[in-house]
């Protein structure tokens, strides 16, 4: 079904751009909003489908447009400047799905897993949660104080990681009893091991720290300290170094 819209006082119009910029509006409502052809068709890809869809004619896939027709979603054809109005970006791309915020299980039993500790930076964020698919982590477990992992900007630097591997929120008890079982380890510029020199076939959970400060006091007590031999004393990025490790375990697993 297709219907129009042409006023930027429709509730589904404030409603999408409140999801746009408040976090507090995503877990109020328990939606989130897709924005363009590359992050939406991720989601319909994993049989996630849409509540509703916006497009504007000028600028939409339209055969992204067909495709979610055929999932019986009601779009709705807009104009070029509630498009704009609703975009989180500066050139939308003519499409914006609303979609239920995902609510997904944690492995029963799991043998890599990743957790964020105070990450802020969206890009961060996004980009490690993308490394952490690549590289076969089996879950994103976010400690408190992390940005918002459904924030826009998170979404799309993530470029639908979001929807290939569970991403959960968690208190640090949660976190400590769900990974009881295996070897942990937390990345930071003082540990006494070399992340290489690690055996990472075994089963094990890794710590990520805040990109500025590191780990806080109950991260860098969760594990050993793990350490990426640098030539000079400048700290990497929290997402590089997540995926210098990462990959380093994908390799070893690999070469079994």
């Amino acid at each position: 079904m297709v219907e129009q819209i042409t006023s930027l006082q429709n509730q589904r119009v404030k409603l999408a751009a409140l999801l746009q910029s408040k976090a507090r509006t995503r877990r109020k409502e328990g939606k989130i909003v897709l924005e363009g052809t590359r992050l939406v068709g991720d989601a319909l890809t994993q049989g996630i489908v849409p509540e509703y869809v916006f497009y504007e004619p000028a600028s939409v896939d339209y055969d992204m447009l067909a495709t979610i027709q055929n999932t019986r979603t009601t779009l709705y054809e807009v104009t070029d400047e509630i498009m704009r109005h609703v975009s989180d970006t500066q050139n939308p791309q003519g499409i914006i799905g609303v979609f239920r915020l995902p609510k997904p299980a944690l492995p029963d039993m799991p043998q890599r897993v990743l957790v964020l500790d105070a990450i802020r930076e969206p890009g961060n964020m996004g980009t490690i949660l993308r490394t952490a698919g690549a590289s076969g982590v089996q879950v994103v477990i976010l400690a408190p104080k992390c940005v918002d992992p459904y924030n826009p900007k998170v979404l799309r630097s993530g470029m639908g990681a979001h929807f290939r591997l569970p991403v959960v929120e968690a208190t640090w008890n949660e976190i400590l009893g769900y990974c009881d079982a295996l070897q942990k380890y937390v990345a930071t510029g003082g540990g006494e091991t070399v992340y290489s020199d690690i055996d990472w076939t075994q089963d094990w959970a890794l710590v990520i720290g805040n990109e500025a400060h590191g780990s806080g006091d109950v991260g860098l007590r969760f594990g050993a300290g793990v350490s990426i031999p640098m030539a000079s004393a400048e700290s990497l990025n929290a997402a590089v170094a997540t995926g210098v490790i990462l990959f380093e375990a994908q390799r070893q697993r690999l070469a079994i």
